[in-house]
């Protein structure tokens, strides 16, 4: 595996593998590194991680010269990029990762100090031995490898093209479609099955060769360039009939003419760049369903609620907004009378605090054909009726999808083009779905527990009565497989940093002892992958310079606030100068974000406590009352009453509870700018960083982690600061640096203001991310049904890893024990989300909209169920359909000797077919 290295003249040249460099390396300083190994294997089994070789080589190489000297060549190179090694004397096994993406596994003989490569389910194994050895040695262990279906499948090879799958897959396609022959068009066929509603869009039946499409072209091209640009295209609906064509090219002759110059040139010579603007603008997309399953989804009064935060709500409604808006300027554009639909589909929780999530259908808000969807969980004894933790939301989800798709074609009348999963739970039901409906499906992680708890993978056993990660784990290898396409916010997301493996990449190649081994679950070059960097609402979030759009009704609720000396339920603390520019933060109150650890640095630091005063919102006041599982909250709360006696911040810090109102919020970001103060996102690592833009849309000056998002959201020194979360000196003292300058040069604050603002406006709105959303629903799905008969073997290799595994892992999950309840009347839609409905509620079912018969995952299997208990039979079931234990036995044989056989016919497919497939991708 190849890779660069530019840690000294000495390092790695980009042709090396790790495996030769290491052999040179260790004949080079054989010495040092006999003694060094000795060391390595002399406390027996044990996995290190990169410090921990480096601070054993440290100590065995005490000639500081002679250190430097190794660790500036070859193997410094090597050491610095391991990522871990497995010790299990008299061998080390290295997992190295030179660049983001490409990983390299070597073993060393400590005693000889022999060098030999390794594949991924060797390395794993020599893990293994570490934390359950008679696993490791089971030759009948469950191994999964997702790579094998993937040999036909063209891969990026750049670190940093990781990210840009649809560039790559529009290429991929133009590659293909070039290929096609006159008679044998795959773009002519899908334009042939673009309809709405039954009535064809853009051409019709006739034109059903490639001349006779190219040919009517040139003679509707000639008619439409007579006309004026903005003639309406109703004045000439007839004309473009009798040539075979019908509506959906354009609104207007100019536009027409664009659409049919970009296909007739597509149709000649295969452009990447048109073949992308020709499928942006085909009505193919009108319907979307959007998972957001676990905690209180609703629209009002849910923040800080269990489960509850602002990047799923904020995140999901803004996106909402975003993509009904820019579907309604597409349909305009392409000439057609249509209401799209979207629906947000989550948990109805009958308990609902007060919030109307126990309502089933509710407009939401700003929009005219949205609306959320709320299905409830189900168990033996009824409807479920509290809030349940994410983490033990897996034995309701099989019956969740069944229940939504129903209700979801009741509502929609049709299939969904478009499905988009959210959060594990969220994308796992997506998968279900998508499956079922046969319909394109893009996931968003959001945030991947894996990365949140140091080797949750192999100590699975550890974790999982408490977070059920074997559940987890396996539903984000499913879904992640099955989706069309992944959405990210960031490079980092996925791939990391140089240091640093990515949240998607973690999933590489990992093991489950006792479990699973994934010696291939999900390549980080696939070109499924896509960075979409969402915005923040501008309507909400706006540069505090905006007089006139100033929701001044809040000032005196925030100068409260902020300024009052009484402590109270919603602050602790005071700001004795008033005068000062104020260095805000707002976050969840747990480790990870770190916002102790802010209050430490400015405690500690006496110039910027000279400076400016710190406002930090987050969290509550009673730990006792801290709920759910992030139990750092509780002790991150502790801290912060320590820190405060410790360091006398009396008249210097505020400390404000959770605040869960936007639209104040919105305002207290423009009333810190009004101090001329500063927005710090400290987090130990960040995901995204929705509050940065929030920050910077106000016109705060920020300064975020260099620990993920926020890196590539800001431009060091020109748009915001990047600040080292593990060095709080360096970070407060950059902080202070910045305050100073502004007290000598009056413009600076201004000039960083403007800067992140433009960073913003050009990078980072949701306008930007819902057309490329939906460009990439357009594209993908074509992909999809490009490849149909090439993924049905991965299809069946999914279902099976969701049928023999994950519904047995999710029977073990426990149910929360209530007061067995009679089934309750549904809570009745508002009049309000009715009429939007039945608005949105198309006429009549289009012929593609019907559901198919074939067996997927939700068809087949019924829902997991409970030992004691029976399946029930009048909840939740198809009219007329009735499940007895013998039925469930006599299906399940017949479910996997079909599915066996499947896959064997599509193994064979793949392999008679062999030489086609890769003659067609080179």
């Amino acid at each position: 595996m190849a890779f660069s290295s530019t840690t000294s003249s000495s390092a790695l040249k980009k042709s090396d593998s790790i495996t030769d460099s290491m052999l040179d390396g260790l004949k080079q300083s054989r010495f040092h590194m006999k003694k060094c190994f000795a060391r390595f294997v002399a406390s027996g089994k044990r996995l290190m991680k990169q410090h921990h070789v480096m601070e054993d080589v440290e100590k065995t190489v005490e000639d500081k010269v002679e250190r430097k000297k190794l660790l500036d060549g070859m193997l410094g190179c090597i050491f610095s990029c391991t990522q871990e090694a497995a010790v299990v004397p008299p061998h080390v096994a290295f997992a190295v990762r030179p660049n983001p993406g490409f990983w390299e596994f070597v073993r060393v003989n400590a005693d000889d100090l022999q060098v030999e490569g390794i594949e991924a389910a060797e390395y794993l194994k020599y893990k293994e031995m570490i934390f359950d050895e008679k696993w490791a040695s089971d030759e009948n262990a469950l191994e999964l490898d997702f790579g094998v279906f993937d040999f036909s499948t063209a891969r990026m090879v750049h670190s940093s093209s990781i990210g840009n799958g649809l560039n790559f897959t529009t290429k991929i396609l133009t590659s293909r479609l070039s290929e096609s022959s006159q008679s044998i068009n795959p773009l002519l066929d899908y334009l042939l099955s673009l309809n709405y509603q039954g009535e064809n869009l853009m051409i019709k039946d006739t034109l059903n060769t490639t001349p006779k499409l190219q040919q009517a072209l040139k003679v509707a091209e000639a008619y439409v360039s007579a006309l004026h640009k903005d003639t309406p295209y109703q004045k000439s609906e007839d004309r473009f009939r009798e040539w075979g064509f019908d509506k959906g090219w354009g609104n207007t002759a100019g536009r027409v003419k664009e659409t049919m110059r970009l296909l007739s040139d597509v149709l000649v010579s295969a452009d990447p760049v048109k073949l992308e603007s020709l499928f942006s603008r085909l009505p193919n997309m009108f319907n979307i369903v959007i998972l957001s399953i676990h905690g209180y989804f609703g629209q009002a009064d849910v923040l800080g609620l269990p489960d509850t935060g602002g990047q799923q709500l904020v995140y999901v409604l803004d996106q909402v907004r975003a993509l009904e808006e820019e579907l309604l300027h597409k349909i305009e554009l392409q000439g057609l009378d249509v209401k799209p639909q979207i629906l947000v589909v989550t948990r109805l929780i009958p308990d609902a605090e007060g919030t109307t999530c126990n309502q089933e259908l509710e407009p939401v808000t700003n929009t005219k054909h949205s609306n959320i969807l709320r299905v409830p969980f189900w168990t033996e004894k009824g409807m479920l009726r509290q809030w349940v933790s994410r983490f033990d939301i897996y034995p309701y989800l099989e019956r969740f999808a069944q229940d939504a798709t129903t209700k979801i074609l009741d509502l929609m009348e049709e299939k969904p083009d478009l499905i988009i999963g959210n959060y594990t739970d969220g994308n796992l039901v997506s998968s279900l779905m998508a499956s079922k409906l046969g319909v394109t499906q893009a996931t968003i992680a959001h945030a991947l527990e894996k990365t949140k708890y140091e080797e949750s993978d192999a100590k699975w056993i550890e974790f999982d009565e408490k977070y059920h990660f074997s559940c987890q784990f396996t539903a984000d290898i499913i879904s992640m497989n099955s989706a069309d396409f992944i959405i990210t916010s960031t490079h980092q997301e996925i791939a990391g940093s140089k240091h640093k493996p990515g949240q998607y990449e973690t999933y590489t190649a990992f093991t489950m002892p006792g479990l699973c081994r994934i010696v291939s679950g999900i390549n980080v070059f696939d070109p499924k992958f896509n960075i979409v960097a969402p915005g923040a609402d501008q309507s909400v979030y706006f540069p505090s310079t905006e007089k006139e759009h100033r929701l001044t009704v809040f000032h005196p609720a925030i100068k409260e606030l902020l300024y009052s000396k009484n402590d109270n339920e919603e602050h602790i603390g005071f700001l004795q100068d008033m005068k000062k520019p104020i260095i805000f933060a707002m976050a969840r109150l747990v480790k990870a974000k770190n916002l102790s650890g802010l209050v430490e640095w400015y405690a500690g630091n006496n110039r910027l406590r000279s400076l400016v005063n710190l406002v930090v919102v987050g969290g509550i006041f009673n730990p006792s009352k801290c709920k759910g599982r992030e139990e750092t909250e509780s002790e991150e709360i502790k801290k912060m009453y320590f820190l405060m006696k410790k360091y006398n911040l009396k008249g210097q810090f505020r400390w404000i509870t959770a605040q869960t109102d936007r639209y104040r919020n919105g305002e207290l970001y423009r009333c810190i700018a009004d101090t001329k103060g500063a927005f710090v996102q400290p987090a130990l690592y960040e995901g995204f960083g929705l509050t940065v833009i929030e920050a910077m849309n106000c016109g705060l000056p920020t300064f975020a982690t260099n620990r993920g998002g926020p890196a590539e959201i800001i431009v060091d020194g020109v748009s915001g600061f990047h600040i080292d979360p593990y060095n709080g000196d360096e970070s407060s003292d950059k902080i202070a640096d910045f305050f100073e300058r502004c007290k000598t040069d009056s413009e600076h604050w201004n000039r960083m203001s403007k800067a992140g603002l433009q960073r913003i406006n050009e990078c980072f709105t949701w306008k930007i991310y819902a057309n490329k959303v939906l460009n990439m629903g357009s594209i993908y799905g074509f992909w999809r049904r490009l490849n149909k008969d090439q993924n049905m073997a991965k299809e069946r290799y999914i279902q099976m890893l969701y049928n023999l595994q994950f519904r047995n892992l999710a029977k073990k999950v426990p149910i929360p024990s209530e007061t067995p309840q009679e089934p309750i009347q549904m809570p009745k839609p508002s009049a309000a989300a009715r009429r939007s409905a039945a608005k949105a509620r198309p006429k009549k079912v289009a012929e593609h909209g019907k559901v198919g018969t074939s067996q997927t995952l939700l068809t087949a299997p019924p829902p997991p169920k409970i030992k004691g208990h029976p399946i029930p039979r009048d909840e939740g079931v198809s009219k007329g359909t009735t499940i007895s234990d013998q039925s469930v036995g006599d299906f399940f044989g017949l479910r996997w000797l079909f599915c066996v056989i499947a896959f064997v016919y599509a193994i064979h497919y793949f392999f008679k077919n062999l030489d086609r497939l890769l003659t067609t991708e080179q």
